[in-house]
């Protein structure tokens, strides 16, 4: 008989949060929402004043309070999976440079960034819950705050898997 292995952390947590995914639909409205939910959130927490650091020169806009926030989302992700980081951290590279984008569009006159990230957050929220609606089980981090950063990965994790890549 082979020795059992100990399920990894990121595992558990990804069994766990399925628990509340099984619905098709709800499924499909967490490709959509999750992804958007973290770009809102990453272009509101861009949007936070920052104080100028001179050393910084052109860089300077690019240091911010989600700076902070990415450090800690990659560092968590690392502590987990050190490949779902990777990738996660080429994922928010991606949405950084949709949030640079809404910048630029602020300053040919858009919308303040703030504005147009909050009413994505809201419309995704709201698709969200009306997923767990359709599941009919509340959402996981409910029970638990941790599941608001483990939702992006559990989605990481399934184009991997697809991917033949191991995390």
């Amino acid at each position: 008989m082979e020795p059992k292995v100990a399920k990894k952390q990121v595992d558990i947590y990804f069994d766990k949060y399925a628990e509340s995914h099984q619905n098709h639909k709800n499924e499909i409205i967490h490709w959509i929402c999750v992804p958007l939910i973290v770009f809102s959130l990453l272009g509101l927490v861009w949007s936070i004043p920052f104080p100028h650091l001179g050393f910084l020169g052109g860089y300077n806009g690019y240091i911010n309070w989600a700076s902070f926030l990415i450090a800690f989302a990659v560092y968590y992700y690392y502590r987990l999976s050190p490949i779902l980081s990777y990738f996660m951290l080429l994922v928010i590279f991606a949405l950084s440079f949709g949030v640079i984008q809404l910048e630029e569009w602020q300053k040919s006159g858009g919308p303040m960034i703030w504005q147009s990230c909050l009413v994505i957050f809201i419309l995704s929220w709201v698709g969200q819950f009306i997923g767990h609606k359709i599941e009919g089980k509340k959402p996981s981090f409910l029970d638990d705050i941790r599941f608001l950063l483990i939702g992006p990965i559990w989605l990481m994790h399934f184009i991997l898997l697809r991917l033949k890549i191991k995390y």
